[in-house]
């Protein structure tokens, strides 16, 4: 016996018929033979019923059909091999018998242990087709993104290139390539916010206050025609309300070739507007004033809420256009010759129009959106009415 492993007799020795001879037992002739015979096939069919995990299997075939003192080798040296003639015959075909017996029911226990075994783990590993699966909410872009995206498509249908730029600037890029000099009014109304250097910077650095930089980078680049517009974010020192904030979206966009007049001006633009709102809105201009522009004009839409009528439908006066039946929409232009100076292009031969817009306050118009703010609080409430 190996060292440190102990074996459990399934038949005490004394309950054992199968540790004592033939003779012992008082058995001598057939009958008495099948008897026993019996006896140790009925102990092992209750001892096999038990063997119902791999543990209890492996005891059971040690004991029954292990090779030194397993009860078929019993069998074999204490009633076979000293059985006289008479009774050899009938022992040695019980126990054939009985052989084939006890190994096709292990095999079977075996069979039937594994199969439960693989069950159990099939049980554990199943995947259940019937439950829900597991949602993963699928992203969608934001409303701004959104329109940014419906107005890139629109000016690209008409030869119009989409260019970005960096969020960080120079005062040059940002004012003075665009005729507005140092100590210039309108720098009051585009205070901004300036980065803070190490000491010996070569130049200041502020966070851009409108998209147009990229008008004078694109044009240092590239010679006429320049078609492009400008989409991105922007920065200005304005108190939190429902219609400002120092952080919004802006898109700005200059064509300039050789013989570009107001005409061509006024047919982009509402072009856009009613690709945008709707055929059915009317448009005007107003003078104003803008230094990288001359003529510089506001351009106003007729209000897409009263229908351009200044009453609300429920009787009173519109809220949204107080009543004129117009909405300021946004700042326009041609091109100052003087602008042209900066990018070396010669004002006598070129001609531009300019034009920037507030991408919040499109969006606000076309969904009747009240408050600025919150298309930047992130409220999923919000966000999931345009998916």
């Amino acid at each position: 016996m190996p060292f440190g492993v102990t074996y459990i007799a399934i038949m005490p020795t004394v309950d054992n018929p199968t540790g004592k001879t033939l003779a012992e037992l008082g058995v001598n002739d057939a009958q008495g033979v099948a008897e026993k015979f019996a006896e140790v096939r009925a102990r092992f069919d209750a001892e096999i019923v038990r063997a119902h995990d791999e543990s209890n299997w492996n005891i059971t075939k040690i004991m029954w059909l292990g090779r030194k003192s397993g009860v078929l080798t019993q069998i074999t040296d204490n009633w076979l091999k000293p059985a006289g003639a008479e009774l050899k015959r009938a022992v040695g075909a019980s126990l054939n018998e009985l052989r084939a017996h006890v190994e096709s029911q292990i095999e079977a226990s075996r069979l039937a242990i594994e199969s439960g075994a693989e069950q159990s783990a099939l049980a554990r590993e199943r995947v259940d087709l019937s439950l829900p699966g597991v949602i993963r909410p699928i992203g969608s872009h934001h409303l701004l993104r959104q329109v940014f995206q419906e107005i890139e498509d629109i000016f690209f249908s008409i030869g119009f290139s989409v260019v970005e730029g960096p969020e960080i600037e120079t005062p040059y890029y940002n004012f003075e390539a665009l005729n507005i000099p140092e100590f210039h009014p309108v720098r009051d109304d585009m205070d901004t916010f300036y980065l803070e250097l190490p000491k010996g910077a070569p130049t200041p650095l502020l966070l851009r206050t409108h998209t147009s930089p990229m008008q004078i980078r694109t044009m240092e680049k590239q010679k006429p025609p320049v078609r492009v517009i400008v989409p991105g974010k922007v920065y200005r020192r304005d108190n939190p309300d429902a219609t400002h904030s120092f952080i919004f979206h802006q898109v700005e966009g200059l064509a300039v070739d050789t013989d570009i007049t107001f005409c061509d001006f006024t047919g982009t633009i509402d072009y856009f507007v009613k690709q945008f709102f709707g055929p059915s809105v009317k448009t005007r201009f107003r003078p104003s004033y803008f230094p990288f522009t001359e003529p510089s004009v506001e351009f106003d839409v007729s209000c897409i809420f009263c229908g351009g009528s200044g009453t609300a439908a429920g009787g009173g006066t519109c809220s949204k256009c107080k009543g004129s039946g117009w909405i300021e929409l946004f700042g326009a232009g041609m091109v100052d010759p003087a602008v042209y100076g900066f990018v070396n292009y010669d004002a006598k031969k070129v001609s531009g129009f300019a034009f920037g817009m507030g991408i919040d306050r499109l969006a606000m118009l076309r969904y009747g959106i009240d408050d600025i703010q919150v298309f930047f609080q992130n409220d999923v409430r919000f966000l999931r009415q345009f998916p």
